[in-house]
Parts: structure tokens; C-alpha cells; sequence
């Protein structure tokens, strides 16, 4: 008899469990919460460019587990400017990077495609420009001429050119680009090879370490003044069908942002720890710049929000520029519906 009981109440546990483990899921839908418990969800997200302060909330989000708190576990690579991260996102290398939104819709205009969709901003302003040093004699937009500048050739400062030339009242044609390699583009400016390279204006600091010479930048935004920065993108796909997780993995790294911008000594120290040939100094300093372009009057307090009446007038602008074909809409490029709200 004492047999049978313990044999009823072994078989009792069993069935418990079963139910329990049958109550767990491998969906990336369920997961979150207890992340030690549940399943992560593996993702690999590409940096914009390099490995730069401006990027170094990534390694924050990472480094302070916000993105295992979301129920992700994200390996960090590093970015080669807009176009290439685009097709990085459309062979499938990487789930999520960010891309300057301007560049991403001259990447649509050309190959019409609808792969990829941006879910939440980073920074509110375009930060692109052409960078070069005082002794380069280029003071202006009309001393571009008869100048060499390098540049990845997916690049949005590149490819965007044309529309600032013209703003600029430039010939673009007396301009010449070459190729560059986003991790060597400063040091090829430093060494004299090229008369400028296109930048983000945060770089200033990086520049100034580098090529030991003061650098001068002439911003897009001094023509273009609606423009994005950075927005965050994912496949299509992956945000029609999993849009609760793409909306966790944007919380989290926009979480990395935040502190990063309110903590740039201590972002600038991880991204160190993560990338040894990084300057933490140089990246403190890219930080502290990047601020004023994350917030904006219209987006307020709220990280990621993104304007689609300032998308849609982005659009306007490089249609009449020729750089796009008419068509284009906002939700061509926005997942409005995955998107902070202000």
C-alpha cells in the first residue's frame, strides 16, 4: 500500500511537470520577462559605422543588460555606412542597424525595394557632412571644387551629394570621389591622400585625435534643414510578423541611448572595453555633441519618434532634386505603427 501511494504521487509530479513545460514556449512572441528562464532570442545588430562613440550605445544596452532584460541575446558587429547595412538587413546577415533615413530612401527610389522598414529614430537631425582640416584651404561648399573626397560608396553623405551640391550652387562633376573603408576613412584624411571625407559631425572630436589638425566641417543641415539622422531598421518581414519583439528590441537599445547620452564618460569606457582601439575620450566627446540631435522641439522628451509630415517633406525635397521618382510615400520606408509616439 505505502507502494502504491508513492507511486501515485511520483506519477502526480510527473504530470505536473509535463503541464508546466508544456506551458513554456521557444516563440520569440513569449518571450520576455524572466529572460533567465525563457528562451533569448538570437539577433545581430550591426553598429551605423565602425565602432565610434556615436554608436557606443549599443555596447551600453548590451554591457548594462537591457537587451537580455528584453529577452534578446545580441551579438554587435560592426557597420559600413547606409548602403551597406541595407544589404547586410536584405541577405540577412543582421536583424536590426541603423541607417540615415535620407540614404535609405534613396536606396528605395533606386531599387524600388520595400524590404526593410525603419521602426524608430535616433537622431532627429542629419548629422552628415564633409569633413576636412584647416590646412586643406576649404572653407565653403564652393572650395569642394576641384577636391578629392573619400567616402564608402553606399554612404548617405555620397549619395546624397548631388541634391547638396545643388542647394549649394556647386558643380558637382568638379568633385571627385574615391572609396573608402569606414574604419580607415579619418586616418586616410590625416595622412593627406584625400582633401575631405564624408562624416557625421560628431566626429569632430575623433578627427582632432587622429589627424592631430583642426578640423572643418561643412553640415548638410545648413541647406537641408528637415532632415532625420539615424533611424533604426529592420526586415519587413521580421516587423509584420513579429512586431511585439521588434518593439521590445527598440526599447531596449533606445534604453542603451538614453543612458548613454546621460552617462557619456561611462558609454565611452564600454565602448573601450569592447573595441580596445577605441578612444573612450574621443567617444565621451562624440556623445556629448550627439545629444542636441537625438531630442528635437517636435519629438519632446520621447526617444525614437519619427515626424511622417518631415519624411514625407524629405521626400519632397529629393524628388525635386531628381535624386528619387515620385511615388514614394512615408510608410514606403516607416513602420508608423511600431514607432514611439511623442
Amino acid at each position: 500500500m505505502r507502494r502504491l501511494t508513492r507511486t501515485v504521487a511520483v506519477a502526480a509530479l510527473v504530470t505536473t511537470l509535463a503541464a508546466v513545460a508544456g506551458c513554456s514556449s521557444d516563440d520569440p512572441e513569449q518571450t520576455g520577462g524572466d529572460t533567465a528562464a525563457d528562451k533569448l532570442v538570437s539577433v545581430t545588430y550591426l553598429t551605423s559605422f565602425a565602432n565610434f562613440g556615436r554608436d557606443s550605445y549599443a555596447w551600453v544596452a548590451l554591457e548594462k543588460g537591457f537587451f537580455r532584460d528584453a529577452g534578446f541575446d545580441v551579438t554587435i558587429q560592426k557597420g559600413q555606412g547606409t548602403g551597406g547595412n541595407i544589404q547586410a538587413v536584405l541577405s540577412g546577415k543582421a536583424h536590426y542597424t541603423p541607417i540615415d533615413l535620407t540614404g535609405g530612401l534613396l536606396y528605395v527610389g533606386k531599387n524600388q525595394t520595400k524590404d526593410f522598414t525603419a521602426v524608430a529614430a535616433i537622431q532627429q537631425r542629419t548629422m552628415a557632412a564633409i569633413a576636412t582640416t584647416d590646412d586643406k584651404g576649404i572653407k565653403s561648399p564652393k572650395d569642394l571644387e576641384g577636391k578629392t573626397l573619400a567616402d564608402t560608396p553606399g554612404s548617405v553623405v555620397r549619395n546624397l551629394f548631388p541634391t547638396y551640391a545643388k542647394l549649394a550652387n556647386i558643380d558637382e562633376k568638379k568633385v571627385t570621389w574615391v572609396d573608402g573603408e569606414a574604419a580607415t576613412l579619418i586616418a586616410t584624411l590625416g595622412s593627406g591622400k584625400v582633401d575631405g571625407i564624408g562624416q557625421f559631425v560628431v566626429g569632430r572630436p575623433t578627427i582632432a585625435a587622429v589627424t592631430k589638425k583642426n578640423p572643418v566641417f561643412l553640415p548638410y543641415s545648413d541647406l537641408l534643414t528637415d532632415l532625420y539622422g539615424n533611424v533604426l531598421i529592420a526586415p519587413t518581414k521580421l516587423a509584420k510578423e513579429k512586431p511585439e519583439e521588434v518593439k521590445r528590441f527598440t526599447g531596449a537599445l533606445l534604453k542603451g541611448l538614453e543612458y548613454a547620452l546621460a552617462n557619456p564618460k561611462e558609454a565611452g569606457e564600454l565602448l573601450k572595453k569592447n573595441e580596445p582601439t577605441a578612444n573612450p575620450v574621443a567617444a565621451q566627446a562624440e556623445l556629448e555633441l550627439m545629444t542636441s540631435f537625438v531630442r528635437s522641439a517636435g519629438s519632446g522628451d520621447k526617444l525614437g519618434v519619427i515626424d511622417v509630415q518631415r519624411v514625407a517633406r524629405t521626400i519632397a525635397i529629393l524628388q525635386g532634386a531628381g535624386q528619387i521618382p515620385h511615388g514614394l510615400t512615408p510608410e514606403s520606408i516607416v513602420s508608423v505603427d511600431l514607432t514611439p509616439k511623442a
